[in-house]
């Protein structure tokens, strides 16, 4: 008999957008754990300067430190009180001695801004 042709395969890394990273299916999106985070403090790295060091409430039990490399665009005092999104299952990481648990979502390269809501949600809501 004749058989249909197979399907065709194909890899993710044929699949790329216009910046020529390979696109994720929903599965992929769905492991990261964005969340709503506040910043309670924020002071400038005392040995980078373009880290800033922050604790932010993430909605669990003790705040979480992030460092951001966003100095050159906000001020530590500006940040104080912000609402951001915070990628909070980042695997922690030592930089310049101290500790990151998560990275906080930003956009642009010469002007760069910090994601926000445009309303208001307590710390800790899941973001999807």
């Amino acid at each position: 008999g004749c058989q249909a042709p197979a399907a065709p395969t194909v890899k993710a890394i044929d699949a790329l957008d216009g910046e020529g990273l390979a696109a994720i299916d929903y599965s992929m999106f769905a492991k990261l754990d964005l969340r709503v985070a506040k910043v309670l403090t924020a002071h400038k790295h005392p040995d980078a300067d373009r880290l800033i060091v922050m604790s932010v409430d993430a909605g669990e039990p003790e705040p979480r430190t992030i460092l951001s490399g966003i100095a050159e665009h906000y001020t530590a005092e500006s940040l104080v009180g912000r609402t951001v999104v915070l990628l909070a299952n980042l695997k922690p990481r030592k930089i310049r001695g101290t500790v990151s648990h998560g990275m906080l979502l930003a956009a642009g390269d010469s002007e760069v801004k910090l994601l926000t809501l445009d309303g208001v949600l307590p710390p800790g809501t899941k973001i999807s």
